[in-house]
């Protein structure tokens, strides 16, 4: 998958999982500050990657996550590796 295809499939999950309007969502888009995810919610989102992806995703590998780039930038990287 592209970076763009990854973006794309983050932004469809987080429009379902926390019925954010997908036109507010942008690479630079603050998970916790503008998007008002918690830390259950960032769970919730790396389980759906998951199974998304096929692929276990690292605890430590999401923990310096804080925008929506930082988030494909992790997926792009397993996906690729």
């Amino acid at each position: 998958m592209t970076k763009e295809e990854i973006f794309e499939q983050i932004r469809l999950m987080l429009s379902q999982l926390f019925e954010i309007d997908k036109e507010e969502i942008t690479l630079e888009s603050k998970l916790f500050e503008e998007l008002e995810l918690d830390s259950i919610d960032a769970v919730d989102l790396v389980v759906k990657l998951q199974k998304t992806i096929g692929k276990k995703i690292m605890p430590e590998e999401f923990k310096q996550v804080r925008t929506v780039k930082d988030v494909v930038d992790v997926v792009y990287k397993i996906t690729h590796e």
